[in-house]
């Protein structure tokens, strides 16, 4: 049977979040937190694969206790079974060292049901780097496909999919042996409500939540901070735009103007000299 391991996150709501002042960091008690709605595409994409298919959609995350509550949303989404990673040890990871968090929980899902094919979001709203799925590909020595937005194909006992990536001026297919990982584009399907039936049993569900010790052969190393190689220096809110100026009066008076405002702008204008 099919097994899809999709790996979610769950993040600020980017719309609301504010900037601190003082820190120029983001003030995280500003915004509610919500699932990674790229992430929530990859689910959709999961559910769909298996109602063709048949198997079995587990989603895995890592994160503080609270990010029960993205796994519920999977589940209502139509997920099988959740994974919570979560500990102390894990905390202020970059990329680097979430990838390889997630990779041991995946291992361990592995024994419990051998892993078929893993889909992630193509990236997540408050990191935007696209990193982690191909991190966890690399780490898994699978192939990571990349920007798919539709899956054409699975065939399970001739072990191979068969993708859509997307282009700037159009698509690419690509045949991918499995096991394999999808990073998915939003446009790849549409998330519907949720059925009564689903919001049920999420409700009620409780997912299976493990600790740093509930890993193996985790080199204590490689997770949190001390894993973590990047270092972010600042971080701050882009100025907000100026107003346009509008010009007025005839065609010659309009380029006088712009003309004007052109000159005014001396950086425009800056030449370096050569020494």
């Amino acid at each position: 049977m099919l097994h899809i391991v999709a790996c979610i996150k769950q993040v600020p709501d980017t719309k609301i979040i504010k900037m601190n002042p003082k820190t120029n960091t983001m003030d995280r008690r500003t915004a509610p937190a919500i699932l990674n709605p790229y992430d929530a595409h990859a689910v959709e994409e999961a559910v769909r694969i298996r109602e063709r298919y048949g198997g079995t959609v587990s989603v895995l995350t890592m994160g503080p206790p609270p990010a029960v509550k993205a796994i519920k949303k999977c589940i209502e989404i139509g997920a099988d079974e959740g994974y919570l990673i979560t500990d102390r040890r894990f905390a202020g990871a970059d990329t680097l060292a979430t990838s390889y968090a997630l990779t041991k929980a995946i291992d361990k899902i592995s024994k419990i049901k051998p892993v078929d094919l893993i889909i992630c979001g193509k990236m997540s709203i408050d990191g935007d780097t696209g990193q982690v799925g191909p991190g966890i590909a690399r780490r898994l020595d699978i192939p990571p496909l990349t920007s798919v937005n539709k899956v054409v194909e699975i065939q399970q006992e001739k072990g191979y999919c068969v993708v859509h990536r997307k282009l700037e001026d159009g698509h690419e297919v690509i045949q991918s042996s499995m096991p394999c990982l999808l990073s998915v584009e939003k446009t790849i399907n549409e998330v519907p409500y949720s059925p009564f039936p689903n919001m049920l049993k999420a409700a009620r569900y409780e997912p299976h939540i493990w600790s740093v010790d509930d890993l193996e052969d985790v080199d204590i190393k490689q997770l949190g901070l001390k894993g973590s190689p990047t270092i972010v220096s600042k971080v701050w809110a882009p100025p907000k735009p100026e107003g346009g100026t509008m010009l007025e009066g005839s065609p010659q008076e309009q380029v006088e103007q712009l003309l004007s405002i052109i000159l005014e702008r001396k950086e425009l204008f800056s030449v370096k000299e050569e020494s």
